[in-house]
């Protein structure tokens, strides 16, 4: 169960990896910006998932497919503002 930020922050580890895995390629910053990403991705579900009407502070595993989703969001955002740059 995440115990508040350092909880989602230690599931956005996870959650920039799963990120990886479900949207492999090359990343203009590599590994690190993914896991960055994931953190983002997992702060990001923190906030946003009391916002829809979901509570998903109860169950790790919807905390982790909602951090895994938003870190895509975000990865698949951030390959599409960087390629526009390239």
């Amino acid at each position: 169960m995440p115990h508040g930020i350092i909880g989602w922050l230690l599931i956005g580890l996870v959650a920039g990896v799963l990120g990886k895995l479900i949207m492999p390629g090359k990343d203009p910053g590599g590994v690190i910006v993914t896991i960055l990403l994931g953190i983002a991705g997992a702060l990001l579900a923190f906030y946003l998932t009391p916002m829809l009407g979901l509570e998903v502070r109860d169950s790790t595993w919807q905390a982790y497919a909602a951090a895994t989703a938003g870190s895509v969001v975000l990865l698949a955002l951030y390959r599409l503002i960087m390629v526009r740059r390239a």
